[in-house]
């Protein structure tokens, strides 16, 4: 999915508000997916996946830190995401329908956190920025 000069602006943008929190915002997001869709926790057998756990918050972290290259690199997702990919396709072996849950959880979670930011074009190009980065992340599997 190809994203716009609109696009790039908007989700720059609206990473911008996310600052520091994205650590935060990335563990709030999978304990969304984890509550919405309960098949997701199957990759997780080993984390304790109550509200406020370290484990969570821990690999929110890394979701976070991986969205804010994401949004540093919109220019080449596939070159910046590529470690991330192979871990995911090779070692992990996550289901790609993971991603597109977790997308839709960060989103949620960004429109909960800045519903003034979060008009109509944003959530777009939030939206079409997250498909292009779950693409990525499954160009492996194939």
């Amino acid at each position: 999915m190809v994203l716009s000069p609109e696009d790039k602006n908007n989700v720059k943008a609206a990473w911008s508000k996310v600052g520091g929190q994205a650590g935060d915002y990335g563990a709030e997001a999978l304990e969304r997916m984890f509550l919405s869709f309960p098949t997701t926790k199957t990759y997780f057998p080993h984390f304790d996946l109550s509200h406020g756990s370290a484990q969570v918050k821990g690999h929110g972290k890394k979701v976070g830190e991986a969205l804010t290259t994401a949004v540093n690199h919109m220019d080449d997702l596939p070159g910046a995401l590529s470690t991330l990919s192979d871990l995911h396709a090779y070692k992990l072996r996550v289901d790609p329908v993971n991603f597109k849950l977790l997308s839709h959880c960060l989103l949620v979670t960004l429109a909960c956190h800045n519903p003034g930011e979060f008009t109509p074009p944003v959530h777009a190009s939030l939206d079409k920025f997250l498909a292009s980065v779950s693409t990525v992340l499954t160009s492996k599997y194939r």
